[in-house]
């Protein structure tokens, strides 16, 4: 017993040490084959991390208001770095606490809504017949909304909160994912494997999700990091119009919308810096998707090389 236990420790630690070469060798080759995409990972990162570790790094309290110091420009004397709201509350403080709802909106709403729409493509495309056709026309349906007027309607017909803008978002979507992933079950539904599959007795169910499901990890990968950016836009754009996360949870979009409550002209420092965590945010997540893409799309990847 003492000898099996000895073995299997050194089998697995060298398993575990291969593991992790291939994946540094993956990313350098990633890195090397896509130098602006991993940059802006590395951006994108950054910014995961900063939002992660919030509490520990806030000089203030995103929340309490200090009426001593209301609408104080950036000082760094002060320690205030982006300059305080119009009730004094640390505008570096409320950025940083904003990306964190922000990012956790959309990765939830995205992986909800691109999570959704593909086992959806996945069964419209491999059962066909008139469930494809419903299925589509539902599709189709959702589709002839602009995004962020049907995510604003939703939010609107819902009780404000967290998770009605994830909803909503996430039902912006299903649509994507449907269309992808259907497309991709419609291709394999008559390669030889599966048709072998079908010819053994295999349950629906089981082709499905042992033969057609493992195909789709690729797409669905793409869709989800090239829509997190879009996913971002749009909870920032429903904070902004007043549909969002309910103060006084900071939001970057919020943030924007208390700006311009300030006055005809509202004060730059508050326009600025929620507005430059918005863009780097989404360039850096779009720019990374589209590196993902490049990789694992066998058409793009034999083009490049």
């Amino acid at each position: 017993m003492a000898q099996y236990s000895t073995l299997s420790a050194a089998t697995t630690e060298p398993a575990e040490a291969s593991g992790l070469s291939r994946a540094f060798q993956s990313l350098m080759t990633f890195s090397r084959r896509h130098p602006l995409s991993a940059f802006w990972g590395l951006v994108a990162a950054a910014i995961v991390a900063v939002t992660i570790l919030a509490p520990a790094i806030v000089p203030f309290d995103p929340l309490k208001a200090n009426f001593r110091r209301m609408t104080k420009p950036p000082s760094i004397g002060a320690q205030s770095y982006f300059g305080t709201d119009q009730i004094g509350r640390d505008t570096l403080s409320r950025v940083i606490y904003g990306g964190r709802s922000s990012l956790l909106v959309a990765v939830l709403a995205v992986v909800l809504g691109t999570t959704t729409g593909s086992l959806w493509g996945l069964a419209s495309g491999y059962i066909g017949g008139r469930f494809d056709t419903i299925s589509q026309r539902i599709i189709e349906f959702l589709q002839a909304f602009p995004d962020l007027i049907l995510a604003m309607s939703i939010a609107m017909a819902l009780n404000a909160g967290t998770w009605t803008v994830i909803v909503a978002i996430a039902i912006t979507r299903i649509p994507f994912g449907g269309r992808i992933i259907r497309s991709v079950a419609l291709t394999l539904k008559e390669v030889a494997f599966v048709e072998a599959a079908r010819g053994i007795g295999a349950s629906t169910l089981r082709i499905m999700g042992r033969h057609i499901l493992p195909q789709c990890i690729a797409p669905y990968l793409i869709l989800a990091t090239t829509h997190l950016g879009v996913a971002i836009l749009i909870e920032a754009s429903l904070g902004f119009l007043g549909v969002g996360i309910p103060p006084p949870t900071p939001t970057w979009g919020n943030m924007l919308a208390d700006a311009l409550n300030s006055g005809l002209v509202p004060p730059w420092w508050l326009v600025v810096f929620p507005g430059v965590a918005i863009t780097l945010t989404v360039l850096a997540f779009n720019l990374l998707g589209d590196g993902i893409r490049d990789t694992l799309d066998p058409r793009l990847r034999g083009f490049r090389e």
